[in-house]
């Protein structure tokens, strides 16, 4: 009997008390609690752990040796475990190469895609290229016109200068009577005299026939409709141009491509060619013979024109053919169309200048002269602004160089000349002659040249060997489009290839729903029919080059060829042509798969997303949405799927859609394990886990499990409190009016922003709301804070698109909160973070027993030598290499995992060793520093914003986006404030429990009461409804977005119809009510 429970007994990982949880099968489960209660020690340190170690402990020893050592997790033992999938929410790779397509699997599709049944063209000249055989050349000549009378013509010269009379003798000698030289035929028997300085077309006549259609007789070949008979046409000679006169329609002159000298047509078999004139009436009961003389004819002038024939219809068009991959009026080849010819990931299709990136680094003007206000003297050249004033050498070319060209050191950057400029930047012609004095030396004139700035800069990039000058200079570099392919990754050749009239890199560039909108035109009824060069029974249908092919010109007779690194128009028609029956057979399942993935993108709110979009750039719940997109996509069933918070990131409206996702993926037959606080997500789990009750050493507990009914009926659960109202998030009694000056954005254009103008009034607190994808990120973090930044820090980063930003003079300083990690090693911590760190080893230094043995603070660090232990270089592990078992990490046997020597431990401060002070909670710290106020108050501010738990030498590593984010804010806190400093912070409520985010507000409401501004990024309704000002951008997500819908109060907000978010706050403060009235009846009651 299958069990249908995971059973977990006796988990002590990280600061769970040997609990027993029994977890139902193939159901929906959140888990819940304070934050850093043990609900991720629970899901992801015990559950999943365990769940990857008995996977990897299955494979054999060699696979092993490649992945690392999972050590077991502190539990008893775990029953009914599925095999565990973990969807997180740390940020997407890093890697420039990674996109929504290729991490969704949508781009390997498309790939394919394209590689089946997409139609190259000539990248140069736009028409269509096709690969044709002899026998499909024939079927298209025999389905000509009745009574068409064609020539077949081997091109043998194209638009080039010469006298070719070595070629017009070897064509005598191979038997050949005619050639037509620039559209006039000409006897071989005659002298042709051509201007060698003149370009010349030189075709050889192989052969002339005339079609007649009648039933065909043999029954064979059944693929052909219809079988056109061949005539001699000896009886017809007057209606050929004869030398010096008019030959039938020609196109306008082709660049050579296909040239044959003497040498090759000695190489021809005289038996390969065909007689011009037929001597023998051919018979009805020929028909075949006359196909096979076609056939033979084709061969000879494919063989003599290099794989190309052109079929000269008299007094009509001409079709040309071919049996190479290639444009025989550009002289182009085409590579073998395969999948990888699409992979930007691949030298076979990728961009050769940018490797498949799509963007190039160079060194950028605006980030080496960042603040043109400034003098040279001052600093306004960034890279220069250490060196001007402490290097000798270096003032003395610039005084040589400003000298020379006639301008001062001490004039404003933006006052100088263009020329000037451009002499700083870019170098001087002439060399300089310069004075220098070395500091024990006398002076010495020097003759250099000097190169500028970026060339100098350019050059030691590309020279140096050191990593650290190499960083240095990124700092000036930019990444610029690629100039060859416009940002889209991939070959010209590659970008030619085109299904329903788009190719693949404008099928990327459109957002999730309009792919959707594009495949579901794909097949649609009623769209443009693609003239095609193939028929369903594999025939050639022939494409003109001569009269039709006019109307597909621009006036200078030059085809039309469209830019293929144009977007696509929204408003347009997506699809140009729909898929012939051929070509939806082939595609049938591949747009099944690719139709799906976009569903399940839709499914999980992420439809303004484009396939294009670098992995780099999602947000955390974006990057985890689009991993529970992908696992849907897979279609597995039987799993423990273990995510945290999904709803990260995703407006309240988006929020059923998401749930419906995670029902679907339960009802597949997988049991769904989720760390979340929404309660819209509580409320439609099958069943709810509550951890608790309190954080870190307080917390670890099973404080209540059950249905949602069974959470808010029980008293003891602080989550059933907030679900249950009986504690709340009260609304602020009175809004806060600011200082009565604004902050303007004049003209923000940024990524899908509407040209807004926005007014954040300051010294209030203030939130930015709108569904995922409506611009809110773009408007704050890549505009106001870049600008800010750039104005206050000189920051390199460039602001978004936008006219101006008005009011930078109510300021002094901007901070930006976000969640990236505060160290990306283990040796950084909360401790050394808030540079609470420091004070402790001084703390330490001071010790009687240290300054007797002449400890100073460094002597605590475990960073350098002195203190450290250096067995382990102070990391309190070691690897061992196992050869064919994984590196194995274990405690230092030396320092037993604590990091410093025996000497450093030796030192106590009140009874504890600096590694004992790491180990202690933030609450225990604050408990022991209690009389030293330098380290109290930046663990009392870690404890304020709900980090008590924590310890203060907890790699940075293991910490969550949300508790980053938190201790970046309590650095600040700590700090002192000036009044004018405007706070950003995106999402500060990511892993905040209801009681969490009570005590963010208020501690965001203690900078705001201190004069200072907050604007926050934010999607949860308790803080939202706390706000003093709403700015909501919309109505949708991107290209839909980047309008402003609405702004005021909440209460303002709440009666626009318009606003998703007003529609939320309306249905809140209806609630508000509703519990408000029904509180104040009971307590009525009650009294009575």
């Amino acid at each position: 009997m299958p069990q249908d429970k995971i059973i977990i007994r006796g988990a002590r990982e990280h600061n769970l008390k040997n609990i027993d949880v029994t977890i139902p099968r193939d159901r929906l489960v959140v888990i819940t609690g304070l934050s850093g209660s043990g609900k991720s020690s629970l899901a992801f340190d015990t559950i999943f752990a365990e769940g990857q170690r008995r996977y990897i402990e299955s494979l054999s020893a060699y696979a092993r040796q490649f992945l690392d050592k999972m050590e077991k997790p502190d539990v008893d033992h775990i029953d009914g475990l599925s095999p565990a999938i973990s969807i997180d929410q740390k940020g997407s790779t890093h890697n420039p190469r990674s996109t929504v397509g290729t991490v969704t699997e949508i781009y390997d599709f498309l790939r394919l895609l394209y590689a089946r049944i997409g139609h190259p063209h000539c990248p140069k000249c736009g028409r269509e290229v096709s690969q044709q055989t002899v026998q499909q050349i024939v079927d298209a000549v025999l389905n000509l016109p009745e009574g068409s009378r064609i020539m077949l013509l081997a091109p043998l010269v194209q638009g080039r200068k010469g006298e070719y009379k070595n070629i017009f003798e070897e064509m005598r000698h191979a038997g050949y009577v005619r050639v037509r030289v620039d559209g006039k035929i000409h006897d071989l028997s005659d002298e042709i005299d051509l201007d060698k300085q003149k370009k010349h077309t030189i075709e050889a006549v192989v052969d002339r026939l005339v079609i007649r259609k009648e039933r065909a007789r043999d029954e064979a070949d059944t693929r052909l409709p219809r079988i056109g008979s061949l005539h001699s046409i000896e009886n017809e000679e007057n209606h050929f141009s004869q030398p010096g006169h008019p030959a039938p329609k020609k196109v306008a002159e082709r660049p050579a491509l296909y040239d044959i000298n003497a040498e090759q047509l000695k190489e021809q078999n005289i038996d390969d060619k065909l007689p011009l004139e037929v001597e023998t009436p051919q018979e009805e009961s020929g028909d075949l013979a006359l196909r096979q003389r076609l056939s033979d004819s084709l061969e000879t002038t494919l063989k003599l024109g290099s794989g190309v024939v052109l079929v000269s219809i008299i007094d009509g068009e001409e079709i040309l053919f071919s049996e190479k991959a290639a444009c025989v009026y550009c002289g182009i080849s085409l590579p073998e169309i395969a999948p990888r010819t699409f992979s930007f990931n691949s030298p076979h299709g990728a961009c050769p200048t940018c490797t498949g990136l799509g963007t190039q680094q160079e060194i950028d003007v605006e980030r080496i002269v960042t603040h043109p206000d400034l003098s040279l003297r001052q600093g306004a050249i960034t890279p220069w602004s250490k060196v001007v004033n402490g290097s000798q050498w270096h003032a003395s070319i610039l005084e040589a160089l400003a000298q020379q060209y006639d301008f001062s050191l001490d004039t404003p950057w933006r006052e100088l000349t263009e020329g000037q400029q451009q002499k700083v930047l870019y170098g001087a012609p002439e060399p300089l002659t310069i004075r220098y004095t070395p500091q024990h030396g006398h002076t010495r004139k020097y003759s250099i040249n000097f190169e500028g700035v970026i060339p100098n800069l350019d050059r030691r990039y590309k020279q140096t060997e050191s990593e650290g000058v190499r960083e240095e200079i990124e700092n000036y570099m930019s990444a610029r489009i690629c100039p060859d392919c416009h940002g889209a990754r991939l070959k010209p050749e590659t970008l030619a290839v085109t299904v329903a009239g788009r190719n693949i890199v404008q099928v990327t560039n459109l957002s999730i729903v309009l792919a959707q909108r594009f495949f579901k035109e794909l097949e649609a009824e009623g769209a443009p029919i693609r003239p095609t060069t193939s028929n369903d029974e594999g025939t050639i249908q022939p494409t003109p080059i001569g009269n039709a092919q006019d109307k597909k010109k621009h006036s200078n007779g030059n085809p039309v060829k469209s830019d293929p690194y144009a977007r696509i128009d929204p408003h347009e028609p997506l699809v140009l042509a729909t898929l012939t029956e051929r070509e939806q057979f082939i595609a049938r399942q591949v747009l099944k798969e690719i139709r799906a993935r976009l569903q399940f993108l839709v499914d999980v709110g992420l439809e303004y997303l484009t396939l294009d979009r670098a992995a780099a750039s999602l947000s955390g719940g974006e990057a985890q949405r689009i991993r529970l997109a992908t696992q849907i996509g897979s279609g597995l069933m039987g799993v423990l799927y273990i995510l945290d918070e999904p709803s990260i990131g995703l407006h309240q409206r988006d929020n059923e859609r998401l749930i419906r996702t995670l029902i679907r993926l339960r009802n597949l037959g997988n049991t769904l394990l989720v760390v979340e606080h929404d309660q819209d997500t509580m409320r439609a789990a099958d069943y709810i886990i509550d951890i608790g009750p309190g954080a870190g050493e307080h917390g670890g507990k099973v404080v209540a499990e059950g249905t949602y009914d069974d959470i808010v009926a029980n008293t003891n659960s602080l989550t059933g409190d907030y679900l249950s109202r009986r504690r709340r998030i009260k609304l602020p009694e009175q809004r806060k009016e600011g200082n009565g000056h604004f902050l303007t954005i004049r003209g923000a254009r940024e990524n899908n922003l509407k040209n807004i103008t926005v007014d954040i009034p300051l010294g209030e607190f203030v939130v930015i709301t709108g569904v995922s994808g409506s611009g809110k990120s773009t408007l704050i973090t890549d505009i106001l804070y870049r600008k800010l930044a750039h104005t206050f820090f000189r920051a390199h980063d460039k602001p978004g698109a936008h006219d101006a930003i008005e009011g930078l003079e109510h300021l002094d300083k901007v901070i930006d909160i976000d969640q990236s990690p505060i160290g990306r090693t283990p040796r950084s911590n909360p401790a050394t973070y808030t540079n609470a760190f420091t004070g402790i080893r001084d703390l330490f230094a001071q010790v009687p027993e240290s300054k007797m043995r002449g400890y100073l603070a460094g002597r605590f660090s475990f960073n350098v030598k002195g203190g450290r232990c250096e067995a382990c270089k102070g990391e309190g592990i070691v690897k061992i290499e196992m050869n064919f078992l994984p590196d194995v990490y274990v405690p230092c046997d030396v320092c037993k995992g604590k990091r410093y020597n025996r000497e450093a431990l030796e030192i106590h401060y009140k009874g504890k060793n600096i590694a004992d002070v790491l180990n202690m909670t933030v609450e225990e710290a604050m408990t022991f520093f209690a009389n030293v106020p330098s380290i109290y108050n930046k663990m009392k501010t870690l404890n304020d914003v709900g980090l008590g738990y924590m310890r203060l030498g907890q790699p940075a590593t293991t910490l969550s986006g949300g508790e980053a984010q938190r201790v970046k804010l309590a650095t600040e806190l700590s700090r002192r404030g000036t009044g004018r400093t405007m706070y950003i912070l995106d999402e500060p409520t990511t892993g905040l429990h209801f009681a969490d985010v009570d005590r963010l507000l208020q501690v965001l409401q203690r900078l705001v009461d201190s004069g200072n501004t907050i604007v926050v990024i934010e999607h949860n309704m308790e803080v939202i409804k706390s706000a003093d000002w709403i700015i909501d951008l919309g109505p949708a997500g991107g290209d839909a977005g980047g309008e402003i819908i609405a702004q005021g109060t909440p209460e303002m907000v709440a009666e626009n119809e318009r606003s998703f978010t007003g529609h939320f706050l309306r249905r809140m403060f209806n609630e508000e009510a509703a519990f408000a009235s029904a509180h104040h009846t009971e307590h009525q009651v009650v009294a009575g």
